[in-house]
Parts: C-alpha cells; sequence; structure tokens
C-alpha cells in the first residue's frame, strides 16, 4: 500500500476534466499504468480515486460477502453503484464522468484531498464545509477513534 500525501486546489473544465496537481501526480505515478477506479464516497458527498491496485484489494473483501445475504447483496449493489474506470491522460488530466460530478456537486473548482490509500475529490465549497467542524469538534472525534490505539508501544499516539 503506498501512502499518498497532500491536498491540493485545482479547476474543473467544462467537460468535467481536471488538471492533476504535478506533486499528486508525481505519487500515483506507480498506478498510472493500471489506472483508476472512481466511485462515489459512502459517508461524504464526494468521489473516491482509487489506484487499481487499492480497487482489488477492496474487491477481494467485498467478494468473501456471501451474495445469497439480501443485506450483502444490497450493500454491493450500493457500494459500486456509478463505479467508473478512469485514466489519466496524455497531459495528465482526469475526465471524471457528468453523473459523478453530479453525485459530488463538482462546479468549478475542486480538491483532491489524499485519505490515506485513496484521493477523495470535493467540490472546493463542500470540502471546506466539511472540515470547519459543524459536526463534530476535530479534538473529540480524533480522541475516539485514535485514543486507545497504540500498536507499537513507542509511545506516539
Amino acid at each position: 500500500m503506498n501512502t499518498i500525501v497532500g491536498t491540493y486546489e485545482c479547476k474543473v473544465d467544462a467537460k468535467g476534466r481536471v488538471l492533476l496537481p504535478a506533486p499528486l501526480k508525481k505519487q500515483l505515478a506507480p498506478s498510472l499504468q493500471d489506472g483508476f477506479v472512481l466511485k462515489r464516497s459512502v459517508f461524504q458527498p464526494c468521489l473516491e480515486l482509487y489506484p487499481m491496485s487499492e480497487w482489488d484489494a477492496m474487491m477481494l473483501k467485498i467478494n468473501k460477502l456471501n451474495r445469497f445475504v439480501k443485506k450483502n447483496n444490497d450493500f454491493i449493489r450500493r457500494f459500486t453503484a456509478g463505479v467508473k474506470v478512469v485514466e489519466i491522460d496524455s497531459l495528465g488530466r482526469l475526465l471524471v464522468p457528468k453523473d459523478l460530478v453530479g453525485f459530488a456537486s463538482i462546479a468549478k473548482d475542486v480538491v483532491f484531498s489524499s485519505a490515506v490509500n485513496i484521493v477523495e475529490i470535493w467540490d472546493k465549497d463542500l470540502y471546506e464545509k466539511s472540515i470547519s467542524g459543524d459536526d463534530m469538534d476535530f479534538a473529540d472525534l480524533a480522541e475516539d477513534v485514535m485514543g486507545n490505539l497504540n500498536d507499537d508501544d513507542n509511545g506516539i499516539s
């Protein structure tokens, strides 16, 4: 798993193309040959860009679900709804399909935000709203999620 780092602001053109910032493109270079999967986020009004290797790893997990259990089948259908295989063109642009532009309410300014091994693609205004802390204090969230996690016993929290 390659960790992706950074947050980048870009413009999207009328055709839904976004020029990847050079630092992000450099990080994604090992995946350029294999392509990417672009999908709707489960929890946020944004898109998720998976390098194909990360998508394949996710599909291995999902493929273990018993499809004769209705809720599993429903989950698979909704998780994969709108999924698209995408590539970065020779000019370094990503074409975001119209239906996904609509889902994420992408207007003209977008934010690429790293999320460990994938990249979230947000409309800039929605991204700013999501990190502004209206829903929950980040300190409380960090404590709830990471407070008891210390696998290495190295004192680093």
